[in-house]
């Protein structure tokens, strides 16, 4: 029985040619387009009949309309509504709409005993065998997929794709490139990388955090990283030549994966691989970081915590896993060095945007901070169990220190009441050092830090990587300003945080400033060119000193990062080898830390060479060694900057007995490069 409601009609009359032709390319339009019947369209979609097109006025048929122009089937007038203008085209179209009629039900059929799945491939492979009409137009595409808009909060972040992996490959063999090239012989040896090369030493050897009294003035973590690196390498401390050129191999590797892991942070925090690029670009190449970050600091070692943390946070789902892995890479970070305890509040704001509504946000929530006090929670149980968690009788008078004991809380609340003057003044780290080594990544630095906390806070929803890229350069900058001792390497984790914000400020400024036609065309190339040729202004110019500079005699050279005529640390092996030579192994020797592991790890051992920080103020090497006699010093063995942290650190006269036995020694040994200059006494 048929599903058409419609009685049979008598077999039509012939129709006229121009009828049957019109017919039969309905009838190709018709399969083409599988409308379904005519009969079961709604009685609203039917045109009334005084906007029925007459036959007199439709175009011929080698210029037919395309097929996206033509008026479908199921709004064309019915038969009932119809008033042909004669008889033969009205038997014509009759006779064409009751073949169409017919296709249609059996195509209805068809697709009624069918899948969705399979009528959609059938069609398909129809459509295209079946032959195309000369008129009709191209055939319609199926509209593309709409790709999820960015999110930082929802973890909606774009493909690294060719080009980025490019940019990654080439931002890391960069750094390779500037943080290797004349690694041992620039900068100079410094006394912190002694320090810390020393307390490696003694975790090794001894089995101790210091080969003298630990007091808790840095968590251990990085040094026994340090350790840890040194163990299963066949020479151990000297495998690279010495203790700190071997500590300063790590801290490459550390940079490489630093390299990493802020080109992707920046990539998901911005959506955009020319900001990752940048932003690597002024990691790798800017003077102040290639200075401090060859050396042999916990701050290094933080800031690859920190940014693997921070990483962790930004994965596409945030999962127990991601969490549990990026609250512990924060605690390590903590125990690593206590400065990055400003880092934490836009931690936890960034895991409270990225868990929020989800089924386990609550689980997630308290799983992360868990994770994070591990760390610290092992460090506090083992000054516990040393009783060394809290002073004697639970006193923190600074003009009284504990004598009895060390104590981690004392010396917490030391740290935090000790005061410097503002570093803005003309006698200021920010004068003297910072600004003298790369003015343009800090001054466009902070710029885009404020511009970025503008964006976050205008828009926090859309402007979430903003948000969190300016407070992480907010949070430490404050501390850098508040007035506390800073020394001079304390900048280094401001550095990949001033990137991060100046990569995401300039995509920004280069993706929103293009409104006319014509530049919007050219603006892929525009984004990459612009760039590119700020780079290379600050590569080629030597005012920026980023690979020229302009020497004292005013002329034009590589910079010092990567001249090999220079040699700085070849000036401390030259001291070195002096003493082997001509200064006895029980010589009693006052010396700064940077020498330490070179007196004290390689044949012939020096036992009682000491630096002046530990010979003035730990108990067992000023009373028993020295007994705060001049007379009992033989070699004074000066380092660069070692008069002025002598003078220093003698605010209560600890060292006077040192500088007495200064006074009275003559200088044996003394060499001198621009204004380095490092000298040895003999004291009489």
């Amino acid at each position: 029985m048929s599903d058409n409601p419609t009685p049979p009609r008598p077999a039509p009359e012939p129709a006229p040619v121009a009828a049957q032709d019109q017919s039969t390319r309905r009838d190709k339009q018709t399969r083409q387009d599988r409308q379904p019947p005519r009969d079961r369209q709604p009685q609203r979609d039917r045109q009334p009949p005084d906007r029925q097109p007459s036959r007199d006025r439709q175009p011929p048929p080698d210029r037919q309309p395309p097929p996206d122009r033509q008026t479908p089937p199921d709004r064309q007038t019915p038969p009932d509504r119809q008033t042909p203008p004669d008889k033969n085209a009205a038997q014509g179209k009759n006779a064409a709409r009751d073949r169409s009629a017919t296709k249609d039900k059996g195509a209805a059929q068809d697709k009624s005993a069918t899948k969705d799945g399979a009528r959609q491939d059938r069609s398909a492979r129809q459509d295209k065998s079946a032959p195309r009409d000369k008129g009709a137009g191209p055939p319609t595409r199926p509209p593309r997929r709409r790709r999820p808009r960015f999110s930082v909060e929802r973890g909606w972040f774009p493909p690294l794709g060719s080009k980025g992996k490019v940019a990654l490959v080439v931002s890391v063999l960069t750094g390779l490139l500037t943080h290797g090239y004349h690694l041992f012989r620039y900068p100079l040896y410094l006394t912190d990388e002694g320090i810390y090369m020393q307390r490696a030493w003694s975790v090794l050897r001894e089995t101790s955090l210091s080969p003298y009294t630990y007091d808790y003035d840095h968590a251990p973590l990085g040094w026994i990283t340090l350790a840890g690196w040194v163990f299963p390498l066949p020479k151990q401390f000297e495998t690279f030549g010495n203790a700190i050129n071997t500590g300063r191999f790590l801290m490459l590797l550390v940079h490489l994966v630093s390299v990493y892991l802020l080109f992707e942070i920046t990539r998901r925090l911005s959506g955009s691989v020319l900001a990752a690029t940048i932003a690597a670009f002024l990691f790798n190449v800017s003077p102040i970081a290639v200075y401090f970050q060859r050396q042999v600091l916990l701050d290094n070692l933080m800031i690859l915590w920190l940014l693997l943390s921070l990483f962790m946070l930004l994965r596409r789902e945030v999962t127990i896993r991601s969490v549990f892995g990026g609250g512990m890479a924060l605690g390590i970070a903590l125990i690593t060095k206590e400065n990055a305890i400003f880092f934490v509040p836009s931690f936890m704001y960034l895991l409270y945007r990225r868990v929020k509504g989800s089924a386990s946000h609550r689980f997630t929530s308290t799983l992360w901070p868990f994770a994070a006090f591990a760390p610290i929670g092992a460090y506090v149980t083992y000054a516990l169990l040393k009783n060394e968690l809290l002073p004697s009788g639970f006193d923190f008078d600074l003009n009284n220190p504990p004598a009895d004991h060390v104590s981690l809380l004392y010396t917490l609340w030391w740290q935090l009441n000790r005061s410097q003057g503002t570093l803005f003044s003309h006698t200021g780290l920010l004068q003297t050092s910072w600004l003298v080594r790369d003015k343009y990544l800090l001054i466009a630095g902070v710029c885009a830090m404020l511009i970025s906390l503008w964006l976050g806070m205008r828009d926090r929803k859309r402007n979430l990587g903003f948000l969190i890229s300016g407070t992480l350069a907010f949070g430490y900058a404050f501390y850098l300003v508040r007035g506390s001792v800073v020394l001079d390497f304390y900048v280094t984790p401001l550095i990949p945080m001033l990137a991060i914000n100046v990569g995401m400020v300039i995509d920004r400024m280069l993706t929103g400033s293009f409104a006319s036609r014509f530049i919007r065309g050219a603006h892929s190339m525009t984004r990459v060119a612009l760039p590119s040729f700020v780079a290379l202004l600050l590569l080629a110019s030597p005012a920026s000193g980023y690979l020229v500079h302009t020497n004292t005699e005013g002329h034009t050279q590589i910079a010092d990062q990567y001249q090999s005529k220079i040699n700085l640390t070849g000036m401390q092996h030259a001291q070195i080898a002096w003493v082997r030579k001509h200064v006895p192994p029980n010589s009693r020797i006052i010396m700064d830390d940077d020498l330490w592991g070179d007196l004290h790890d390689v044949r012939p051992f020096y036992p009682y060479a000491h630096s002046h920080w530990n010979a003035s103020s730990d108990p067992d090497v000023r009373d028993k060694l020295f007994r705060k006699k001049w007379q009992n010093v033989d070699y004074i063995i000066m380092s660069n900057k070692m008069r002025k942290s002598m003078d220093t650190n003698n605010s209560d006269g600890r060292e006077n007995w040192i500088l007495q036995a200064l006074r009275n020694s003559t200088r044996v040994w003394s060499q001198t490069q621009g204004n380095i200059k490092l000298e040895i006494y003999r004291v009489q």
